[in-house]
């Protein structure tokens, strides 16, 4: 099954089930800064390609900015690297396998589980690596600047 069908499925499970399946947050407790000290800042088994876009000045009169969507293949032991949410609200889906998020709001990692949403806003800094056994797969639609 291509990438595209399986995408397709786990969105149209999402909705089936009535409400989405937004991912784990951060436990109770757990929720306080967290500077990220030492966190990674390369990527690291980790393919990230722009799957299409929409510049959002042609649409909503945004000027510099795309919508766009992403699929990243994270392998196992993979990372995708430390970065902020500062100005670029995303949404990601996990197509298949699972990662785990390292979050400048969370004093521990938060598992994102397949046929999960993850919210990425409010200016959050951080970054996932695949704890599992199997590659992940995620679907990230995300507002950008223009570079």
């Amino acid at each position: 099954m291509n990438i595209r069908w399986t995408a397709i499925l786990a969105a149209s499970a999402a909705m089936l089930a009535g409400t989405p399946a937004f991912a784990g947050t951060c436990p109770a407790g757990k929720s306080i800064a967290n500077p990220l000290t030492g966190a990674p800042t390369a990527p690291v088994k980790v393919t990230d390609t722009i799957i299409g876009s929409v510049d959002l000045q042609k649409e909503i009169q945004v000027d510099n900015r795309d919508l766009r969507m992403r699929r990243l293949v994270v392998q196992p032991g993979g990372i995708v690297p430390l970065h902020s949410h500062v100005g670029r609200p995303a949404l990601i889906i996990v197509v298949t396998g699972e990662v785990t998020e390292y979050r400048s709001t969370c004093l521990v990692g938060i598992v994102h589980k397949t046929g999960e949403i993850a919210s990425e806003s409010d200016g959050i800094s951080h970054w996932w690596k695949n704890t599992g056994t199997r590659p992940a797969i995620l679907l990230s639609a995300d507002v950008k600047a223009r570079d």
